[in-house]
């Protein structure tokens, strides 16, 4: 009988001490995700003066819009972040749309050599962006299909930088931002679904296109959702590429925030000589800068979360 107790008592204390790792753990992560989030809200909405203030940490004691609204005029905010979203939807359609078609071939049309194909999909993710920066930079400089442009007009190709053309024509390759992960992701699910599915639909006149369309698609709807979330949010934080292709336009947030030092220290001191501006005041409203950038993401997950969380729990993408 004591022992029987002793055993309960052990199992409870096991239970116990399991929970509370698990909740040091969450706790712990969700601090270090979090912080950076909750520094910049406490210092967004401080006067300059609550700077040199030692008792002020969190709580604002002049609290101030000012800094806001300053960067929002800054920034040219609301057309910034209708180009930033245009771009972002556009690249998550077609990025989707074409490791969508690279998965199923990859998953159910076996082909000499596809092997070989599928492990270059994958290196690309291995594949530092800076390796590759001076042949993109050069190709989408004078772009040209396999000579054509040159052999038909005499002009070494079309100048496609400073616009959003070369992030569309990436996408449209299967050359977009982690395009390799997004293929691999759609194969694992295309590799699930049950053989019997597409006999049947080839039983029934159906061809590779319909079949993927009208069979494999709808029962690949949580890797679509996941593969969407995951471009958008990659395209809206991007800088090195939106830099590379786009740095001239300032269309972006990510191209404004690049340059944003030299902006705030003009806005604070009125002049382009080389006057620098308050250190601790110029920072503050880069984190007011970066902030805004964050804020429409941060909107989005609070209505989205449910669907994110369920499509990258089905997709396996979970730890």
């Amino acid at each position: 009988m004591n022992a029987l107790r002793l055993n309960a008592i052990t199992e409870k204390v096991k239970r116990w001490g399991w929970a509370v790792v698990r909740i040091v753990l969450i706790f712990g992560l969700s601090f270090v995700i979090l912080y950076p989030i909750l520094q910049k809200l406490a210092v967004a909405f401080k006067d300059p003066v609550d700077l040199y203030n030692r008792n002020v940490v969190w709580i604002p004691e002049h609290f101030t819009l000012r800094n806001v609204t300053s960067m929002i005029k800054l920034l040219d905010y609301e057309w910034a972040v209708v180009n930033t979203f245009s771009i972002s939807a556009g690249v998550m359609i077609v990025q989707t749309m074409i490791c969508a078609l690279a998965g199923y071939a990859f998953a159910k049309l076996r082909f000499r050599g596809s092997s070989i194909l599928f492990g270059c999909a994958i290196f690309t993710i291995l594949v530092p962006p800076q390796t590759i920066m001076v042949p993109l930079y050069m190709q989408f400089k004078s772009f040209d299909v396999f000579g054509i442009v040159h052999l038909l007009t005499g002009k070494d190709g079309f100048y496609l930088l400073d616009s959003f053309w070369p992030l569309l024509v990436t996408s449209l390759t299967g050359m977009g931002i982690k395009s390799g992960l997004f293929i691999y992701i759609f194969r694992q699910v295309f590799r699930g679904l049950p053989k019997e599915l597409e006999e049947a639909g080839f039983v029934d006149g159906a061809g590779i296109g319909r079949t993927f369309v009208q069979l494999a698609l709808p029962n690949a709807v949580p890797a679509i959702v996941t593969v969407m979330l995951f471009t958008f949010v990659w395209q809206w934080n991007d800088t090195f590429f939106t830099n590379m292709y786009m740095g001239n336009t300032g269309m972006l947030l990510a191209n404004k925030l690049s340059v944003m030092g030299p902006w705030i220290n003009h806005m604070l001191t009125g002049s382009t000589n080389v006057i620098l501006a308050d250190p601790f005041q110029v920072s503050l409203l880069k984190d007011v800068a970066v902030l805004l950038m964050m804020s429409p993401l941060i909107i989005m997950y609070l209505f989205v979360q449910k669907y994110f969380v369920e499509s990258v729990e089905r997709t396996g993408l979970t730890g």
